[in-house]
């Protein structure tokens, strides 16, 4: 059974200093099992070992930002040659154009690009850029968890305090007749998706009707390939299913968990930032760390191993052989209907059901508490390329071993007896509860 004094030891100093006790809501501890979040000091290829010494094969990986592995050899070469010429100058580099010329080899569909750190720098430039074309404020986002941590889609979501009303409306995944009553009753300056996520696919003349509403109406097209990008296809999922967008957002695994994002799109729009307009300009992305080398210097590293090897049909090879195997296991103990592994084999997700068959958090928590002790860490089975067979055997020995347990807690009709601490709760909530912390006592 491993030890996590440790970890729980640093965890608690983290909330101290912290909000949240983490730099990313979806990395807090309220999102593991009470008193079994590791805290990470290292990690190669799929694997990861945190402060007490416990090693687990990784999913998520990075939040999906490290799809060749944990110091993938070539990326770190690039970057630690590139630094001892120096990060951060008064004036571009030559490392930016050859990294803008890599990326729209890969990307046919944009003109320009501009790089930035965060996915929401990005989304929010798009936005206004949209905004300041059309005259518009208000925009369309779909009924998908997140695109931004800025005013104009926080403010939608559970966690608005602080946040004005915005001009945000929603339309629902694969429903053209949702999107049109939206277009129709609104002036919208976008309208932005992702194209698909690890649970659905467009439907058959989706995205090409929504390009096709959107010139109809006057609206921008913006698509989200922050997942879709790099783990779908290289050129994201304006190149696999063949829509054109006017604007796209990138970012996560575009430098191996270097932090780096893009926005991209029609010259016509992008260059209402720069120069060459006479219209007013735009305030689109001006940051001091967007093109500093190391991020760059690891994209390119990326670009040549998408180029010259193939990360997603080992991410697809390896997420095909964990669905399998778990299902099977599943299948196996008597529990397919509450334990299942679903999604794009390049960006599974695990269901976990209660015995009435319903969603269920407690259970979810179970299921994470039973993958740890075993060495398996993850919010999900989403796949790396330097997932190998190895690692996926042990993962499926694992969940056969949670999986006996979950098939007891299912009987015994609670989780209680089984889980240790409270379970998980979503990350974006209104209250701290029901994963509150006490209070940090007063000192005299």
């Amino acid at each position: 059974m491993p030890e996590f004094t440790r970890s729980n030891d640093v965890q608690d100093r983290l909330h101290r200093l912290v909000p949240g006790g983490a730099h990313t809501y979806a990395r807090g501890a309220d999102q593991y099992p009470e008193g079994k979040a590791p805290i990470l000091l290292r990690g190669y290829g799929a694997r990861v070992w945190d402060c007490d010494g416990n090693e687990y094969v990784e999913y998520g990986m990075g939040l999906r930002s490290v799809t060749l592995g944990h110091g993938y050899p070539p990326v770190v070469e690039a970057v630690t040659r590139t630094i001892a010429h120096g990060v951060n100058f008064s004036r571009p580099t030559e490392l930016e154009l050859l990294a803008a010329q890599d990326f729209l080899s890969l990307v046919p569909h944009a003109d320009m690009v501009k790089f930035a750190k965060n996915g929401s720098d990005t989304t929010t430039a798009a936005v206004r850029l949209a905004r300041a074309v059309t005259g518009r404020e208000t925009v369309a986002v779909c009924d998908q968890p997140f695109f931004s941590v800025d005013d104009w889609f926080i403010g939608i979501t559970e966690m608005s305090a602080g946040i004005p009303a915005s001009p945000t409306v929603q339309f629902r995944y694969n429903d053209l007749g949702s999107l049109a009553e939206v277009l129709e009753s609104e002036d919208i300056a976008c309208v932005i998706l992702e194209q698909a996520t690890a649970l659905a696919e467009p439907a058959l003349g989706f995205l090409e009707g929504v390009r096709a509403l959107c010139d109809r109406h006057g609206a921008l097209l913006i698509f989200d390939e922050m997942i879709t990008g790099f783990r779908w296809s290289p050129g994201g999922g304006q190149q696999l299913y063949g829509v054109r967008p006017d604007l796209s957002c990138w970012g996560k695994a575009m430098a191996n968990g270097f932090p780096l994002s893009a926005l991209a799109g029609k010259r016509e729009y992008m260059e209402l930032g720069g120069l060459r307009t006479d219209a007013d300009r735009v305030f689109l992305l001006s940051t001091t760390h967007g093109p500093e080398t190391a991020s760059l210097a690891a994209f390119r590293a990326v670009v040549e191993a998408y180029r010259s090897t193939d990360p997603i049909g080992r991410m697809e090879h390896a997420g095909r052989r964990l669905a399998e195997g778990v299902n099977a296991v599943a299948a196996e103990i008597g529990i397919a209907d509450h334990l299942q592994v679903r999604g794009r084999s390049s960006c599974l997700v695990f269901l976990t059901k209660d015995p009435e068959g319903n969603p269920s958090q407690p259970y979810r928590t179970l299921f994470l508490q039973e993958l740890l002790e075993r060495g398996v860490l993850g919010q999900s089975f989403v796949t790396s390329a330097a997932h190998t067979d190895a690692d996926i055997d042990h993962t499926v020995d694992a969940c056969r071993e949670a999986a006996i347990v979950y098939r007891k807690a299912l009987e015994h009709g609670s989780v209680d007896g089984f889980l240790t601490g409270r379970p998980v709760a979503p990350a974006l909530r209104r209250q701290a509860a029901p994963r509150r912390l006490p209070d940090i006592p007063t000192r005299r």
